[in-house]
């Protein structure tokens, strides 16, 4: 595989003074960008993904925040440790960076995995938890084990889901080709697949060229029984909630936080498929800024 940029060169080419960094937390090393002024953002990201997908919209939330993009536990260059890949003990990672930074009470913006692990900070965490934003997926719960796998009326189904609940195959099929894995998820899940450059598709192979990060990556997935169970006991969220949604998750999201959220918002982004902040980097800034504040 080509060589890519490193973190550190990535971070230098955005706006807002960004550093890579990294922080021993919670017995994990975590890698994360920080840059900006201003009360603490936190950005997660998700699967096949890095830190990196939020790149188009950190300049101009810099702005108003310090704003942290984190490689989640398995995720880009953080640790990649054989357990604890529930979504508790990675919320548990992220109020560990935030006190390391010095933070007591912070805002979350989660996009897929990583907007599961601000659900689960919202609930497990709620004095440290500000406000809270949910990009396109919400906390999986029992229903999610009525998913399909067989398609109807041209949708299309989530093998991946599947896929990655193989333990040892994905890493040996996987291992040295993600840039087919990558392609084949960003052309499926976007409105217009040339949202997302040949260059970012390049950064997130990179990324999950590797066993060990493959393997990481599933953990996530396979964790996803424990998180079912785990929501089981979870309360109402008191934090404020904002879900930015596509056209197919928008009903999803609806029913769910009206069942499970004091104060939530649900809003739809037109024109973009499941990565918002790499399709509509607009319309998600300026709906971040309006909730989270300047």
């Amino acid at each position: 595989m080509a060589s890519v940029s490193t973190d550190s060169e990535l971070a230098q080419s955005l706006d807002g003074d960004f550093v890579s960094r990294h922080a021993e937390v919670n017995g994990i090393d975590l890698h994360y960008v920080i840059g900006g002024q201003g009360g603490p953002l936190f950005l997660l990201g998700g699967w096949p993904q890095t830190w990196w997908q939020f790149h188009k919209i950190m300049p101009a939330l810099a702005r108003h925040h310090q704003v942290i993009a984190v490689d989640l536990r398995g995720m880009g260059s953080s640790g990649k440790p054989e357990s604890g890949y529930d979504k508790k003990t990675m919320a548990g990672d992220i109020l560990a960076l935030a006190h390391h930074l010095g933070h007591e009470q912070i805002d979350i913006a989660g996009h897929d995995i990583g907007a599961i692990v601000a659900y689960s900070f919202a609930a497990n965490h709620p004095e440290a938890a500000r406000r809270i934003a949910l990009l396109d997926v919400l906390h999986p719960e029992e229903s999610w084990y009525q998913f399909s796998v067989l398609p109807r009326g041209g949708r299309g189904v989530p093998w991946w889901f599947a896929f990655n609940q193989v333990r040892g195959l994905p890493e040996k099929l996987v291992e040295g080709r993600s840039r087919h894995l990558v392609d084949a998820m960003l052309d499926l899940l976007t409105a217009d697949p040339a949202a997302i450059g040949d260059f970012d598709r390049s950064v997130y192979a990179h990324a999950y060229s590797t066993l060990e990060a493959i393997r990481a990556g599933n953990g996530w997935y396979q964790a996803f029984p424990q998180d079912i169970e785990d929501e089981k006991q979870y309360g109402f969220l008191t934090p404020p909630i904002l879900a930015l949604t596509s056209a197919h998750t928008y009903e999803m999201a609806r029913a769910m936080l009206t069942r499970t959220a004091l104060d939530a918002k649900v809003v739809k982004i037109d024109g973009s498929g499941h990565f918002l902040a790499e399709e509509q980097p607009e319309a998600v800034t300026e709906q971040l800024t309006a909730f989270f504040g300047k």
